[in-house]
């Protein structure tokens, strides 16, 4: 029964909008403001619409993004889930519900319905990023200034916050797990022991690490290689932390990490380059230069290994609208053909491939677990915002890498001589 009390102003039930978008029935409980229901009572999953300016962030901005700005805003709520790790909720939302779209003349027949003042989009909460200017400046996504915005926006939340979610080993990218049963900490270190090995790290080396993050990587190659390593990250916050780390080591006489953009480092003679969860943020166009500066780093011989999210196939494809404005602002994803086809392009030799998206999975799932574990001081460090952003889109993102959607791809080069020879061994170390 619809009751009269919070109707909407038009003519049609919320619950009735739902009911007609899905015609093979809601796999799952909604109820809404106005009284309306749709979907079993006894599901286990109950999504429950609070207030008007949550339908109005639905009808404006229709799929992930309107969902999103609902959510976070708290208009909209998973009753009985936890938001640090909604991966429960979010597989029957994902995988059964089958919402058709709507043509034309439907879609006016439902928003007439809701009644037309729906369709004034209200402010989107403060945690989405979309600069004033970005529409008008398509053209400079990746400039120095614009880069170092989007990775603020995203890295610079608050340490503590990064620290409770990602765990001790304060590392924000793919870790390898060497078991099922393997603890995260055990599986980080893990992947920085398997790219030190693809690289073939030994004492007395240089390695370059694009992309520092907190220094995870830096500080294994010096602590456990015993190589010198500069790194690099346009978070000022990674930047302090990860020297911090250093020198409570006791690693900073051979070890740092600067703040600044990767296209400042002027050092070069590197044995090694490592660059781990970086080429997401630099834009496909700029794969050629950004491979060509990092090839132009090496000495002859040296080894790049690259550490990125792709895509199934070699399209470009930007990350959705929700993970554009709220995660990882101007962020583009390709296949590992294409960042193969440019290495290859600039006469680097590509020895070794390969795809750890289940391992990605299993990182996500360990990251939710530690933000629903930490979720009260999370909330306090960061709001529950940007705490509600974070378990949507880790949750979110462990279904994609489970469903094939994307992949986590580490390629391994070697800088030929100028001969043309690159030695490699028959069969390398981290093979077994």
């Amino acid at each position: 029964m619809t009751s009269t009390l919070h109707r909407t102003t038009g003519s049609l039930t919320i619950g009735e909008a739902i009911t007609r978008l899905m015609p093979d029935g809601v796999p799952f409980r909604f109820t809404a403001y106005d009284g309306s229901t749709a979907g079993p009572a006894d599901s286990t999953v109950h999504v429950h619409l609070r207030n008007e300016r949550g339908l109005s962030y639905l009808l404006t901005a229709p799929g992930d993004l309107g969902m999103a700005r609902a959510y976070v805003s708290g208009d909209l709520v998973l009753e009985g889930v936890h938001p640090g790790n909604p991966y429960e909720a979010m597989l029957v939302l994902q995988r059964e519900s089958g919402i058709r779209i709507p043509s034309p003349a439907e879609a006016f027949a439902i928003v007439r319905g809701l009644g037309w003042s729906h369709l004034k989009p209200p402010p989107p909460p403060p945690e989405e990023a979309l600069p004033r200017w970005r529409r008008l400046l398509e053209g400079f996504r990746h400039s120095r200034t614009r880069d170092a915005e989007a990775i603020h926006h995203h890295y610079d939340v608050s340490n503590r916050f990064y620290e409770m979610v990602l765990g001790p080993s304060m590392t924000y990218t793919c870790a390898c797990f060497p078991h099922a049963d393997a603890t995260l900490e055990e599986a980080q270190y893990a992947k920085y022991d398997l790219v030190a090995r693809k690289l073939d790290l030994k004492p007395g080396m240089r390695l370059l690490d694009v992309g520092s993050g907190w220094g995870g990587m830096v500080r294994h190659a010096a602590q456990h290689y015993g190589v010198e390593v500069v790194g690099v990250t346009l978070s000022r916050e990674q930047a302090a932390w990860a020297q911090d780390a250093i020198k409570a080591d006791g690693l900073d006489h051979v070890a740092e990490v600067r703040f600044g953009d990767y296209r400042e480092i002027r050092d070069a003679g590197f044995d090694a380059v490592s660059s781990i969860g970086l080429t997401e943020h630099i834009g496909v166009k700029n794969y050629p230069a950004y491979f060509r500066f990092l090839r132009d780093k090496l000495v002859p011989g040296g080894r790049l290994l690259n550490h990125c999210i792709t895509r199934p196939d070699n399209s470009t494809t930007d990350t959705g609208a929700f993970i554009d404005r709220y995660v990882f602002p101007d962020g583009e994803l390709t296949g590992s053909g294409r960042i193969i086809t440019e290495m290859q392009n600039l006469g680097l030799e590509v020895r070794h491939e390969e795809n750890l998206r289940e391992h990605y999975a299993l990182t996500l799932k360990g990251w939710c677990v530690n933000l629903e574990a930490n979720w009260d001081e999370c909330v306090r460090e960061a709001g529950e915002g940007t705490a509600k952003v974070w378990g949507l889109y880790m949750a979110g993102s462990r279904l994609s890498f489970e469903r094939n959607e994307i992949q986590l791809h580490q390629v391994l080069a070697v800088k030929p001589d100028a001969d043309g020879n690159a030695s490699f061994p028959l069969r390398p170390t981290w093979l077994g």
